[in-house]
């Protein structure tokens, strides 16, 4: 199939099947550094950062489709060729649709809490999520965090510092400039956010 010229009258990706790897070459133009957005909510945060690095290609992961016709609303008007987005669960996304070693970041921003304890299963970044991670990511690829739940957060800073293949460093101000759409709720009741980075150790 040939690559796209210009941008898909959808940005919202027609799965063909959901038990073989996306074809990243079909997806976008241009062969550059993909980062995905797991749980992009309106995709405040992720067409606005693919806006200004037009040098990378990015996908917004979501199940709820209303919210990825927003992102493919904000991404048509904004004329961006390097945006696309895929209506299914996240770590089903990581598992089965990216191709191995394929991003160079995973953002995760506002990801469920699921606060009781009997639904804390439910999590996606749990006990088994930092190895999801490191094969999904390409050398020198980075997990960027971020949340309002300080028992989630916990969690999230505990399995990947229990973890070999990454270590923490500062998130850059660049993100944290570009809140969600979450965020800016949170900000107005005076949340503050809790975030951390995790690059994969090469």
């Amino acid at each position: 199939m040939k690559t796209p010229t210009r941008a898909p009258e959808n940005l919202v990706v027609e799965l063909h099947s959901i038990v073989e790897p996306l074809d990243l070459a079909e997806l976008f133009p241009k062969t550059q550094p993909l980062e995905i957005e797991l749980g992009c909510g309106d995709a405040s945060f992720l067409a606005e950062y693919a806006h200004r690095h037009p040098e990378r290609n990015f996908i917004g992961v979501e199940r709820l489709l209303g919210r990825l016709r927003k992102l493919d609303r904000k991404g048509r008007r904004a004329g961006l060729m390097n945006l696309r987005g895929v209506q299914i669960e996240s770590s089903y996304f990581l598992r089965h649709l990216l191709p191995p070693r394929s991003a160079s970041v995973l953002h995760i921003y506002f990801p469920d809490p699921w606060p009781k304890k009997k639904h804390r299963k439910n999590r996606l970044v749990n006990e088994a999520f930092p190895s999801l991670a490191r094969a999904a990511l390409a050398p020198g690829g980075v997990v960027y965090l971020r949340t309002d739940d300080p028992d989630y957060f916990a969690q999230m800073t505990a399995v990947f510092g229990a973890s070999a293949a990454f270590q923490k460093k500062e998130t850059p101000t660049e993100l944290l400039e570009l809140p969600t759409d979450f965020e800016r709720v949170f900000r107005a009741r005076g949340i503050k956010t809790l975030h951390a980075a995790y690059p994969a150790r090469v």
